[in-house]
Protein backbone atom coordinates (compact mmCIF):
# COMPACT_ATOMS: atom_id res chain seq x y z
CA UNK A 1 0.00 0.00 0.00
CA UNK A 2 1.69 3.58 -1.77
CA UNK A 3 -0.13 5.13 1.58
CA UNK A 4 -0.98 4.06 4.98
CA UNK A 5 -3.27 6.81 7.53
CA UNK A 6 -5.06 6.08 10.32
CA UNK A 7 -6.59 8.15 13.10
CA UNK A 8 -6.62 6.13 16.50
CA UNK A 9 -8.76 6.22 19.32
CA UNK A 10 -6.06 4.41 21.38
CA UNK A 11 -1.84 4.54 22.05
CA UNK A 12 0.17 3.39 19.60
CA UNK A 13 4.05 2.21 19.04
CA UNK A 14 5.86 4.56 17.04
CA UNK A 15 8.94 2.47 16.33
CA UNK A 16 6.50 -0.30 15.91
CA UNK A 17 4.63 1.37 13.12
CA UNK A 18 8.09 3.14 11.66
CA UNK A 19 9.98 -0.35 11.74
CA UNK A 20 6.93 -1.93 9.77
CA UNK A 21 6.45 0.56 7.06
CA UNK A 22 10.30 0.94 6.28
CA UNK A 23 10.29 -2.75 5.87
CA UNK A 24 7.99 -2.65 3.01
CA UNK A 25 10.21 0.29 1.55
CA UNK A 26 12.95 -1.49 -0.16
CA UNK A 27 13.25 0.50 -2.79
CA UNK A 28 13.37 4.16 -0.94
CA UNK A 29 16.36 5.97 -1.12
CA UNK A 30 15.25 7.85 2.11
CA UNK A 31 12.78 7.57 5.04
CA UNK A 32 12.16 10.50 6.74
CA UNK A 33 10.36 10.65 9.95
CA UNK A 34 7.81 13.01 12.71
CA UNK A 35 7.14 12.27 15.46
CA UNK A 36 4.61 14.49 17.69
CA UNK A 37 4.22 13.84 21.77
CA UNK A 38 2.79 15.52 24.51
CA UNK A 39 5.09 18.08 25.79
CA UNK A 40 6.28 17.15 29.06
CA UNK A 41 6.40 20.47 31.06
CA UNK A 42 6.43 21.08 35.11
CA UNK A 43 3.01 22.60 34.23
CA UNK A 44 1.30 19.87 31.44
CA UNK A 45 -0.95 17.24 33.20
CA UNK A 46 -2.61 16.06 29.84
CA UNK A 47 -3.26 16.89 26.18
CA UNK A 48 -6.99 15.78 24.74
CA UNK A 49 -7.54 15.92 21.30
CA UNK A 50 -11.35 15.41 20.37
CA UNK A 51 -12.53 15.25 16.24
CA UNK A 52 -15.64 15.30 13.87
CA UNK A 53 -15.57 11.77 12.10
CA UNK A 54 -16.91 12.37 9.03
CA UNK A 55 -14.16 15.26 8.51
CA UNK A 56 -11.28 14.16 9.94
CA UNK A 57 -10.81 11.08 8.12
CA UNK A 58 -11.22 12.31 5.27
CA UNK A 59 -9.83 15.41 5.31
CA UNK A 60 -6.56 13.42 6.44
CA UNK A 61 -6.85 11.00 3.63
CA UNK A 62 -7.25 13.78 1.25
CA UNK A 63 -4.22 15.29 2.47
CA UNK A 64 -2.20 11.78 2.09
CA UNK A 65 -3.79 12.10 -1.71
CA UNK A 66 -2.16 15.68 -2.02
CA UNK A 67 0.91 14.50 -0.76
CA UNK A 68 1.69 11.48 -2.59
CA UNK A 69 0.44 13.92 -6.24
CA UNK A 70 3.11 16.20 -5.29
CA UNK A 71 6.00 14.01 -5.09
CA UNK A 72 7.14 10.69 -6.28
CA UNK A 73 6.76 8.83 -2.84
CA UNK A 74 7.25 5.22 -2.62
CA UNK A 75 5.05 5.66 0.40
CA UNK A 76 3.28 8.08 3.15
CA UNK A 77 2.26 7.05 6.86
CA UNK A 78 0.17 9.41 8.84
CA UNK A 79 -1.20 8.22 12.27
CA UNK A 80 -3.15 10.82 14.46
CA UNK A 81 -4.10 9.82 18.18
CA UNK A 82 -7.13 11.35 19.32
CA UNK A 83 -8.42 11.55 22.98
CA UNK A 84 -7.12 11.91 26.36
CA UNK A 85 -2.82 11.47 26.51
CA UNK A 86 -0.29 12.53 28.82
CA UNK A 87 3.30 14.13 28.64
CA UNK A 88 5.71 11.65 26.79
CA UNK A 89 2.76 9.90 24.63
CA UNK A 90 2.83 9.82 21.12
CA UNK A 91 0.83 12.08 19.28
CA UNK A 92 1.44 12.10 15.50
CA UNK A 93 3.69 9.77 13.23
CA UNK A 94 4.26 11.19 9.92
CA UNK A 95 6.64 9.11 7.77
CA UNK A 96 7.62 9.52 3.78
CA UNK A 97 9.71 7.38 1.82
CA UNK A 98 11.09 8.65 -1.97
CA UNK A 99 14.18 7.60 -3.62
CA UNK A 100 15.47 10.97 -3.16
CA UNK A 101 15.71 12.55 0.88
CA UNK A 102 14.64 16.18 -0.47
CA UNK A 103 11.60 14.35 -1.69
CA UNK A 104 10.64 12.46 1.29
CA UNK A 105 11.75 15.56 3.70
CA UNK A 106 9.72 18.40 1.54
CA UNK A 107 6.24 15.47 1.89
CA UNK A 108 6.46 14.98 5.14
CA UNK A 109 6.98 18.42 6.07
CA UNK A 110 4.00 19.62 3.91
CA UNK A 111 2.08 16.76 5.74
CA UNK A 112 2.70 18.25 9.04
CA UNK A 113 2.48 21.80 8.13
CA UNK A 114 -0.95 21.33 7.02
CA UNK A 115 -2.07 18.86 10.28
CA UNK A 116 -1.04 21.38 12.64
CA UNK A 117 -2.69 24.64 10.70
CA UNK A 118 -5.72 22.82 8.81
CA UNK A 119 -5.96 19.86 11.34
CA UNK A 120 -9.38 18.95 12.01
CA UNK A 121 -9.07 18.41 15.78
CA UNK A 122 -10.01 20.09 18.39
CA UNK A 123 -7.15 20.61 21.31
CA UNK A 124 -7.21 21.46 24.47
CA UNK A 125 -4.45 21.32 27.26
CA UNK A 126 -4.62 20.69 31.03
CA UNK A 127 -1.94 22.76 32.85
CA UNK A 128 -2.25 23.55 37.07
CA UNK A 129 -5.65 21.77 36.95
CA UNK A 130 -7.57 24.21 34.49
CA UNK A 131 -8.20 22.99 31.14
CA UNK A 132 -7.73 25.53 28.12
CA UNK A 133 -8.43 25.51 24.37
CA UNK A 134 -5.33 25.49 22.11
CA UNK A 135 -5.19 27.09 18.41
CA UNK A 136 -3.25 27.05 15.81
CA UNK A 137 -0.24 29.74 16.34
CA UNK A 138 0.76 32.72 13.53
CA UNK A 139 3.90 30.87 12.80
CA UNK A 140 1.80 27.54 11.98
CA UNK A 141 -0.07 29.68 9.16
CA UNK A 142 2.96 30.93 7.83
CA UNK A 143 4.63 27.88 7.83
CA UNK A 144 1.19 26.12 5.68
CA UNK A 145 1.77 29.63 3.08
CA UNK A 146 4.67 28.38 1.99
CA UNK A 147 2.81 24.89 0.22
CA UNK A 148 0.58 27.35 -1.78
Amino acid sequence: MARDVRLLTAPFDPQAELARFSADRALAGGIVSFLGQVRGDASVEALELQYYEPLTLPGMESLADDAMGRWPLEGLLIIHRTGLMHPGDPIVLVSAAARHRRDAFAAAEFAMDHLKSESWFWKREKANGEWRWIEPRTVDFDDLKRWQ
